[in-house]
This record gives C-alpha cells, structure tokens and sequence, in this order.
C-alpha cells in the first residue's frame, strides 16, 4: 500500500503525479496494489517515524476506513502517454508556425493578409521561393496562382515586398524542417495508437457516430477515460477524472464571487 498526495474522490487527482516508479515495480508483482488518499492516513503530528506510519496504515487498512484510488490499466496509462505527446507535438507545430509569420513580419512581408491559411500549398510555395530567390515576382505568382484566392495577384505581390536576409532565410529552413520532424513524430504515434485500439474497434465505430467527435478526439477521450464507465460511481467523478468539473474558488472558508448583481 502506498499513501499518496490528498485529492477528494478515489478517482479525482488527475494532474497530481502518482509515485508511478514504485507502483510500476510492484504492478508486476502477485499483490494486491492500493494508492490511497494521504488525507485518510495523516499521522498524529509529532515524532514521526516509518515504522510508525507502517504501523498507523496496517491499523486504518484493518478497521476498513482506506479506499484505494482509482488507478487505469497498464494499457490505458500507455495509451494516455501517447495522446498526450501527440497533442504536445501538434501544439508545437502550430507554435512554430506562428514563429514563421513572426520572421516573416520582421522581414515586412504581410502574408497573412492575403492568405486564410500560410502553411497551405500557395503559402508554402511563396516562403520556399523567398528562401531561394528572397523575392517575388509577378512571373512567379502566375505560376502557383488559382481562382480560389481571395486576394488578387497585384496584393500578393505588394504584400510579399520585404528583405529577406540570410539570418531569415536559415531560420524559416530550420523551423520547416523541425514541422515536418514534428509531422513525421505524430503520424507514427498515430499509427501507434491505432494498433493499442485495434481490438476496440467497434467501440470506436459507435463513438464516432457522436456528432462533433473525430476519430482523432474519441481516441483522445478513450486514452483518458477508459472504456469501463464502472470505476466511476457517478457522472461527478467522471467530470473530475476528466478535469471539466468547475472549479472551487475557495481560500480561507470564503469563496471568490464570480457573478456580480447588477445595481
């Protein structure tokens, strides 16, 4: 039995780190594993001691007053581990993406006050030909140029007006390679996941029929919840595994007003 730090429910606590090293040795042993709540398990203050504490947890395990917490499957921690490095790996390409329009501001080219969408494939054309000749031409927008644009040829051009020095240039090469890096990275933790979900597939398929759900976002939402709704005794817990239950502004016995009358 291992005490952890407090939370309020057996299955609340989702951001709180669990000592997952210990827990993981003894997973594969033959025994029964409970993570209890260190609130339920607080010694006397005092001369403290591990013997002592040893000793208090066998007495609150024995007249029945410890509840483990709920801790997912091996395969679910795995899975979760996976979604959410994906989900750190999309927010980094969308953060580098940012970074490209912030050089490309400093070199004074507005691109994207032509374009809805710079990473797109006319965006990706204009940067690659400013990296290789830093300039555009009228030549150059006719070859890549479509209806479907909303800006005409003469503000693309007017609006990729800038200089392009060197240091921009190797910055906006080494920020593309790091994307498609980054691209390569989630397409395989993709592939990854979809083989863990294989045997799920029928669940998948009916949770897909959910209007509003991705695949992409089920799997995201299996990883964190489960599939087993039991290790949840209400919908109250569930909200606060999955970390959507509103929060209690609270200090001190006052609690923060968050709605003002009107006079």
């Amino acid at each position: 039995m291992v005490s952890r730090e407090p939370d309020n429910a057996c299955c609340e606590g989702k951001y709180r780190r669990l000592p997952e090293p210990v827990y993981n040795v003894l997973e594969s042993a033959d025994m029964s594993i409970w993570i209890v709540n260190a609130r339920h398990v607080k010694y006397v203050p005092g001369y403290k001691t591990d013997k002592r504490d040893s000793k208090w947890l066998c007495k609150l395990l024995l007249a029945g007053l410890l509840k483990p917490s709920f801790i997912p499957p091996k395969e679910q921690r795995e899975l979760r581990d996976l979604t959410r490095y994906r989900r750190k790996m999309i927010e980094q390409i969308a953060s580098e993406k940012n970074r490209i329009i912030r050089i490309l501001g400093d070199c004074n080219i507005k691109l994207s006050s032509v374009l809805s969408d710079t990473q797109g494939v006319v965006g990706t054309k204009i940067i690659d030909l400013l990296c290789k000749n830093g300039k555009i031409k009228m030549e150059d927008i006719d070859t890549f140029y479509h209806g479907k644009l909303k800006a005409s040829k003469e503000a693309i051009e007017e609006a990729c007006e800038g200089v392009v020095a060197e240091h921009h240039v190797f910055m906006l090469q080494t920020i593309k390679r790091d994307i498609i890096s980054c691209e390569a990275i989630i397409s395989d933790i993709t592939f990854r996941i979809k083989m863990i979900l294989l045997p799920y597939r029928h669940v998948l398929d009916r949770l897909d029929e959910i209007p509003g759900l991705d695949m992409k976002s089920i799997e995201d939402l299996v990883a964190e919840i489960g599939l087993d709704m039991d290790a949840f005794p209400t919908e109250k817990h569930l909200a606060s595994w999955a970390g959507v239950s509103p929060g209690n502004n609270e200090s001190a016995g006052k609690k923060k007003r968050t709605h003002h009358t009107r006079k």
